[in-house]
């Protein structure tokens, strides 16, 4: 049962995935503070948060929407990742292992916008009752 945005499987894998990139972080040159590692910080913690905030919207179009900007931070993610691999910051297996994590996540990110988009078919296709 979906008490409330903590008990949603997206929100836990993408959760997953951001301290995996606090993890990382630590690891990179203190140059990077207001630049790369401000940039991941702020990308990877807008998945969970839009996750949660169109779960809390009510409206499953409004909750649809909220999960695309997560699947865009999700995305923009890897980006700065593949972009500290190129500074050579991570390695290739680093980047392997969050790659498959991001893999996982849109997975299950994009079943979550299909169910809703179901549900919302389901809903408008409702006879209306008099």
């Amino acid at each position: 049962m979906i008490n409330n945005f903590e008990d949603l499987e997206v929100w836990k894998e993408c959760r997953n995935l951001r301290k995996q990139v606090s993890i990382v972080l630590k690891s990179f040159p203190s140059v990077e503070k207001y630049r790369m590692i401000d940039q991941l910080i702020r990308a990877s913690r807008s998945i969970t948060a839009n996750i949660a905030e169109g779960h809390g919207r009510f409206h499953y179009q409004e909750n649809i929407q909220f999960c695309r900007q997560a699947r865009g931070s999700l995305s923009e993610t890897l980006d700065h990742f593949i972009c500290a691999l190129d500074e050579n910051y991570i390695s290739i297996d680093q980047l392997t292992v969050f790659r498959n994590q991001y893999n996982l996540c849109l997975k299950i990110l994009n079943g979550y916008i299909s169910y809703l988009q179901k549900m919302k078919l389901s809903e408008t296709a409702k006879p209306l009752i008099k």
